[in-house]
């Protein structure tokens, strides 16, 4: 299970993934940590997050996502400006996108705009983490709106995702910031901590109050209209005064003038963010116009005083609602792109009476806040306890029938209620009845944005002519900050004929505990009760503490609880019809870019080929090529390349696969006789070795079998003479009559050959015997089996060759020495002997002598290692024969470093033998 942490903003996107160390931020396909929020239209496919540049196609490249699910209507100019693609009315009160995709008009709502950029996320996580993604955190603004949020939960969904919260981008900063901390008073109160995130296109504030191991939102404050992207208006529009005066074009008249002079007033506003004063200068702005400026700081911030004031109103609405005052905030945090202004700084320090500080990366802790919320709630992690309690910013409230008269006692959740929550309400129904749910007071939503939330219909249900019917409906705000209606119940007073209890039905009328701050049952007018369940108290296991009570009094009755179906209306969003379209359409265009990205591969496959092809022609391939081969491949390259720029530069994957095969058919005779000249060598050199290494094996075989692995030997020496100068005879342009895959075959049949001979005579190999022996060298050991004299010798002594090392040197100056390293268990049969330590002592044991005089006769016939070492093993493949892998000599003589002295006994070593 992945845990993710995702940031969406209104300019670039980042992702934060838990690992066990820690938060990491994933790099994008050009290994940068910011990947821009923006998805371009091609004719063919689409280009997603840093492929997609709105100065190459300003008309097909959508950007801005933030502000275009909060765009209402076509009414918005100030909006539209900064909007340089096509939009338009979607029916239901917002914005639907229009370009041109797969040769075709189309319209997409943001919710799928979106997707598709989430779709690209979720690529760039799985190719990190290198497991699918299904689950994630994803950040969004406090101001957002039920529609909003749906609209996230929904564009999740047809990406394929699945998010566990919609965190609020400030909650998210809290969170990264105290969980780490361990400075916070354990008593004497909680310390007040204001977080202001100045980003792309909105400024964001919140009060945060931390305890030891607990964070609790107190607080959320917003402009929606206020960002970093107003100040670079600012510069946009001072610009394009002075370019217009001074050399006569109108930038806003062309889009992509306008783009282009929008991107180099950001990268300005930067500069100024560091230096007192900066220019601009930009190629070809229009007409073949050649521009450039020149601005202070001094002058820029006295163009945005404007908006310099604005910055803190939000911070006053944000210390007022959470019942603070200046003083009583202990500490500010400024994050946000928008944040590296000075003057903002210096306002918002101002505002406070305290330096502002930047603890946290500005760009990246809402991603990381988010990823560890998401350890938090994932099963996958363990983290340490922190109790992370965030409020909703607005009031929520609701009526019956269409009523929206608003008072005091129908407000369903009030400003700054912690999330997630839920209430019960109470009703005397007897039949179908409608909920309208509405933010109760206007002025805290962002500008334009609809009250409307949704319409929950409780019904069909007929209650009893008899009794006082009730009606339980269970309201949840949950961690997306939505609101939804779980589950409505009916509990009707019926009569009993008999005068005793029903048994089909419920004798209690069960009445739910309340919890939280609005625990408190209100009458409405109405007939309404209600009960809250707050954050401070959770529901476990999705029920509620429920008390019975039983009126004794009315014998004759009983109470019988019905659950009764809800149905919900949503004010704008998509609907599952239009959710199930959107996912089929995600897939086909996904598909559809998958199949671009694989002809562009296959593209660029011909296209190295070629040009590697002719380069070595005229090196590498140069006397394997006939001039006739030469002359008709570099006109076939030549002849592709000319196409490949020409006709051939939008075709299918299936004409480049085409191409790049006929090209192969007239280069592989030569790539061939290129590689086998290469490897025919090593194969001789296989075949020889295999040859001397049976030859030094039969001297210890019978008559009939040694002269039959001679003959084997013979017949192998002589075939290999006589193509190897036939073959030497030959030039190289041509195909050879000697193919490495040949030789290779006739020394596979030599090892049958003689192994069939001397195979037999081998003791079979245990897998466990066979793992040690490959633990102090390659197959190049000398195997021995049991029976083996030789073996017997040295398996007897092996006690003592495990306990000593004789180091070689004159005489005087031999010694006993402690082994390094322990040998393998003797009980494996492998014993390990140095030639050099050897034949430096006189007196052997008369035991040994024909061991030390194998190995040394073994060690100068095949002379193959400068490094006389030698491995005796009794483990053999039976298959294989005995001594097959003593063709090993070059690597086989390398085993052990020491020798183990082959004294039947210590003394004995002591007294010279």
């Amino acid at each position: 299970m992945s845990v993710i942490g995702i940031d969406i903003g209104n300019d670039n996107c980042v992702i934060a993934v838990a690992r066990q160390r820690g938060i990491d931020v994933v790099l994008n396909d050009e290994s940068k940590r910011e990947t821009p929020s923006a998805v371009s239209f091609a004719d063919k496919n689409r280009l997603l997050g840093s492929s997609a540049s709105a100065a190459r196609n300003p008309r097909s490249s959508i950007s801005h996502l933030k502000r275009l699910l909060c765009l209402r209507g076509l009414d918005d100019e100030r909006e539209l400006r900064f909007l340089p693609f096509d939009v338009a009315p979607d029916g239901a009160g917002g914005v639907a996108v229009r370009v041109r995709c797969l040769g075709e008009d189309r319209l997409f709502s943001p919710a799928q705009v979106l997707a598709m950029l989430l779709s690209h996320l979720k690529q760039i996580a799985e190719r990190d983490l290198e497991a699918p993604v299904s689950t994630f955190v994803l950040g969004v603004p406090s101001y957002f709106t039920d529609e909003q949020r749906r609209a996230y939960v929904d564009a999740a969904s047809i990406a394929g995702l699945s998010p566990l919260s919609l965190m609020h981008d400030c909650a998210a900063t809290a969170l990264g910031y105290g969980i780490y901390r361990t400075d916070f008073p354990k008593t004497g109160g909680p310390m007040h901590v204001a977080f202001v995130d100045v980003g792309h296109c909105d400024t964001q504030v919140c009060v945060a109050a931390f305890e030891a191991g607990k964070m609790r939102v107190l607080s959320h404050a917003s402009d929606a209209r206020l960002g970093g992207r107003d100040f670079d208006e600012v510069l946009f529009d001072h610009f394009a005064e002075q370019f217009k005066n001074q050399y006569g074009i109108d930038v806003c008249s062309n889009v992509r003038a306008t783009v282009r002079l929008r991107s180099a007033c950001e990268k300005l506003k930067r500069v100024l963010s560091a230096n007192a004063e900066a220019p601009i200068n930009i190629e070809c702005l229009m007409d073949e116009i050649d521009v450039k400026g020149f601005i202070k700081r001094e002058e820029f911030e006295r163009l945005s005083l404007g908006l310099l004031e604005r910055i803190v109103v939000p911070c006053k609405r944000a210390v007022a609602d959470a019942g603070l005052t200046l003083n009583g905030i202990h500490s500010v945090e400024i994050v946000g792109s928008g944040s590296r202004i000075p003057a903002i700084a210096r306002m918002v320090g101002g505002f406070f009476k305290k330096e502002p500080r930047r603890t946290l990366n500005a760009s990246e802790c809402v991603a990381r806040g988010c990823a560890l919320q998401c350890a938090m709630l994932s099963p996958v992690f363990r983290v340490r306890d922190y109790e992370v309690q965030d409020s909703f910013p607005f009031t929520i409230g609701f009526s019956l029938g269409g009523d929206s008269s608003m008072s005091s006692n129908n407000v369903l959740f009030p400003k700054g209620q912690p999330i997630p929550s839920v209430k019960i309400l109470s009703f005397h129904r007897s039949s179908t009845f409608n909920i309208e749910v509405f933010y109760a007071d206007p002025s805290q939503l962002p500008a334009g944005a609809s009250p409307k939330i949704s319409s929950f219909t409780v019904g069909p249900f007929q209650a009893s002519c008899s009794g006082k019917p009730k009606v339980k409906v269970r309201v949840r705000l949950n961690l997306h900050g939505i609101i939804s209606i779980e589950s409505a119940s009916l509990i009707d007073d019926v009569m009993d004929g008999m005068g005793t209890p029903n048994s089909n039905m419920d004798n209690a009328d069960h009445e739910f505990a309340s919890r939280g701050p609005d625990s408190a049952t209100n009458p409405v007018e109405n007939g309404t009760s209600t009960h809250s369940e707050g954050m401070s108290h959770p529901v476990v296991d999705g029920h509620e503490d429920q008390s019975i009570k039983v009126d004794g009094a009315r014998r004759g009755r009983t109470s019988r609880r019905l659950e009764i179906p809800v149905t919900e209306n949503k004010y704008g969003g998509m609907t599952k019809s239009q959710l199930s379209d959107a996912q089929e359409m995600e897939l086909q265009l996904a598909h559809q870019d998958w199949v671009v990205e694989q002809t562009k591969d296959r593209k660029n496959a011909l296209e190295a080929y070629v040009y590697e092809i002719r380069n070595k022609l005229l090196e590498k391939y140069r006397s394997f090529a006939t001039e006739s081969e030469r002359e008709g491949i570099s006109r076939s390259l030549q002849q592709t390349e000319e196409w490949l720029y020409e006709d051939g530069d939008d075709e299918s994957e299936n004409v480049y696969t085409g191409k790049l095969e006929e090209l192969k058919k007239l280069v592989d005779p030569i790539e061939n006789r290129y590689r086998d000249e290469e490897s025919r060598a090593q194969a001789i050199r296989d075949l020889l070795n295999c040859i001397v290494d049976y030859r030094i094996a039969v001297k210890s075989l019978a008559t009939p079998d040694r002269d039959m692995v001679i003959n084997e030997c013979i017949k192998a020496e002589q075939w290999l003479r006589e193509t190897t100068q036939l073959q030497d005879s030959l030039p190289k342009n041509i195909d050879p009559v000697l193919w490495s895959s040949e030789i290779r075959r006739r020394t596979e049949a030599l090892d049958t050959a003689c192994c069939h001979v001397i195979g037999h005579k081998a003791s079979p190999v245990r897998a466990e015997d066979r793992k040690v022996a490959d633990q102090h060298g390659s197959s190049d050991n000398i195997f021995l089996p049991r029976r083996c004299p030789l073996y017997r010798t040295l398996h007897r002594h092996r006690r003592i060759l495990l306990r000593a090392h004789l180091r070689p040197g004159p005489p005087h100056h031999r010694r006993l020495r402690r082994s390094r390293p322990r040998w393998p268990s003797p009980s494996h049969g492998t014993v390990l002997l140095r030639f050099n330590d050897l034949h430096h002592h006189q007196n052997l044991n008369p035991l040994v002598v024909p061991a030390v005089q194998t190995i040394g006769a073994l060690k100068s016939y095949s002379d193959l290692s400068p490094v006389p070492h030698i491995a005796v093993s009794n483990r053999v493949e039976e298959e294989e024969g005995l001594l097959e892998t003593v063709l090993a000599a070059e690597n086989l003589l390398d085993f052990a470093w020491g020798l183990k002295s082959a004294f039947p006994s210590s003394s004995a070593m002591r007294s010279g033998g």
